[in-house]
């Protein structure tokens, strides 16, 4: 299968890092033009770069702004009209006991990790339905379906994005735009490299044993038994988001390497 993407636009938001620059890339290499989103100019111009370095040739141009907010989305979809693809994956993560998390907590967790897909959906799919054709993935977690005692509010907002994206699948019916989730597990970012590297510093491990026991311990049912690496989520978040992925929509499609004892 080649997936070629060439004259269609896709916004990635939280792409200077992570999962989000690795789909950046490789969405860049489908021949799409790519416009990367971070809050501070320095590091979209940062992840231009790297994207450029990566994939030679590749189309990318960024806009900084604030998801987390309205008026960050507005001023972003103010300099970005119109795309085909939109990957909603900017978001937080934060370990915390339940009784540590104050409201204000919970109330950023929804606005960083929920209320930026909810609008920036709101902003482009109508254009995409307009036009006929169109992809917007929500990058969920297997803590959607799995919530981790230790970040309950991280999961009820991953939660969160699985009903909005099966709602919005309902409103394409009979069209070519799809809506999908995807779903991570333990995957190797920055965010998370630096957690585990923290792990390891308190226990006296190696980088690479505090990862292993993490997953034991954590995500003893993966059957992997290992993080992923941000290019292999990125290669699902591709796949959806291309033209040969006509059929699949209102889906929540699992990446996390088997931890969820489920076959549906």
């Amino acid at each position: 299968m080649k997936i070629d993407l060439t004259g269609k636009t896709a916004l990635v938001t939280g792409s200077t890092a992570g999962i989000g620059l690795a789909i950046a890339k490789g969405l860049a290499g489908t021949g799409a033009e790519v416009v990367v989103n971070g809050r501070s100019q320095a590091k979209v111009d940062a992840a231009i770069a790297a994207i450029g370095k990566a994939v030679p040739g590749a189309k990318v141009k960024g806009v900084a702004a604030d998801v987390s907010t309205a008026e960050g989305c507005k001023a972003l979809a103010a300099a970005l009209p119109d795309i085909d693809i939109l990957v909603n994956n900017a978001g937080i993560f934060e370990p915390k006991g339940f009784f540590d998390i104050p409201d204000e907590d919970w109330e950023r967790f929804f606005d960083v990790n929920v209320m930026s897909g909810v609008r920036l959906s709101r902003a482009y799919m109508q254009g995409m339905l307009k036009r006929n054709w169109g992809r917007i993935v929500f990058i969920s977690s297997e803590s959607g379906l799995n919530i981790p005692s230790e970040m309950i509010h991280y999961g009820m907002s991953k939660t969160a994005q699985l009903a909005i994206s099966r709602g919005l699948a309902e409103l394409t019916k009979g069209t070519a735009v799809t809506v999908n989730s995807v779903l991570p597990g333990p995957t190797m970012s920055e965010g998370v490299e630096t957690f585990v590297k923290d792990l390891a510093k308190q226990n006296g491990q190696s980088v690479d044993q505090a990862a292993k026991d993490f997953v034991k311990q954590h995500r003893s049912t993966s059957l992997i038994q290992r993080f992923a690496s941000v290019e292999e989520i990125a290669n699902m978040v591709v796949f959806v988001s291309s033209k040969e992925a006509s059929v699949t929509n209102g889906a929540a499609l699992r990446a996390e390497g088997g931890i969820v004892q489920t076959i549906a």
